[in-house]
């Protein structure tokens, strides 16, 4: 028997081990961006 999620989501395309590391992660990389083009613009 496989181990099952308590949800599914959608992808098991990731590089991290839990959900919350890759939304923290894609917080950060918004900001990020979000900053830079503040700065360029």
């Amino acid at each position: 028997m496989m181990h099952e999620d308590k949800f599914d989501r959608g992808s098991a395309l990731t590089i991290f081990k839990s959900d919350r590391h890759e939304d923290l992660a894609a917080l950060g990389l918004s900001l990020l961006i979000a900053l830079l083009v503040y700065l360029l613009v």
